[in-house]
C-alpha cells in the first residue's frame, strides 16, 4: 500500500478526472485517466488499497459521481482529507469508497497509514502520530460495508435486484 499525497486545496472534480473522459462507463478508462491534470503519473502508479491524502475541499466543482468512481477503479482504498465538498462527500460513500476527514497533518508521500472507520482514526504510523477523524454516521458505515448504496439498499431488500 502507498500513500500519495496532495496537500493543496479545492482538488475539484475536473481535475479528479477531466469531463472529456466522463462519456463513458468503462471504468479502466476513467482509472487510466484519474487525476492526469494534477500528476500525469498517478494512474500508474497507484494500484489497489492505496491511500489518497489531500488538503481540504477535496471533490469541489461538479457533482458528477465518476469523480470518485474513477479514484475507486484506479484502486485508491480510502480518501483522507482535512475536508470534502458535500456532494463528492455522499457521492463517494454512494459508491463505497471511504472519504475521511482529519483536518490538519503531517502526512508525507511514503508515509504508512492506516484507517480504522469503526474508531474514526488515521494513524500515521510513520511518525507514530494518531488523528481523530470526523466520526461517519452508523447508516454510512453500514453503506460501505455493504460496498455502496445499492448494495446496501439490496440487503434491505429496498431495491430491485432486476
Amino acid at each position: 500500500m502507498t500513500t500519495h499525497v496532495y496537500p493543496i486545496d479545492h482538488i475539484d472534480t475536473d481535475r479528479i478526472i477531466p469531463g472529456k473522459y466522463t462519456k463513458t462507463l468503462d471504468l479502466s478508462q476513467l482509472a487510466a485517466h484519474v487525476l492526469e491534470d494534477l500528476d500525469a503519473d498517478f494512474a500508474k502508479n497507484v494500484q489497489a488499497g492505496d491511500v489518497l491524502v489531500a488538503g481540504g475541499n477535496f471533490g469541489c466543482g461538479s457533482s458528477r459521481e465518476q469523480a470518485p468512481i474513477a479514484l475507486k477503479a484506479a484502486g485508491v482504498s480510502v480518501v483522507v482529507a482535512e475536508y470534502f465538498a458535500r456532494i463528492f462527500f455522499r457521492n463517494a460513500i454512494n459508491i463505497g469508497l471511504p472519504a475521511v476527514e482529519i483536518g490538519k497533518h503531517d502526512i508525507l508521500p511514503g508515509h504508512a497509514v492506516q484507517v480504522d472507520l469503526q474508531a474514526s482514526t488515521v494513524k500515521n504510523h510513520t511518525t507514530g502520530r494518531t488523528y481523530t477523524a470526523t466520526k461517519m454516521p452508523t447508516v454510512m458505515l453500514k453503506i460501505l460495508q455493504a460496498g455502496g448504496l445499492v448494495a446496501y439498499l439490496r440487503e434491505h431488500g429496498q431495491y430491485p435486484t432486476e
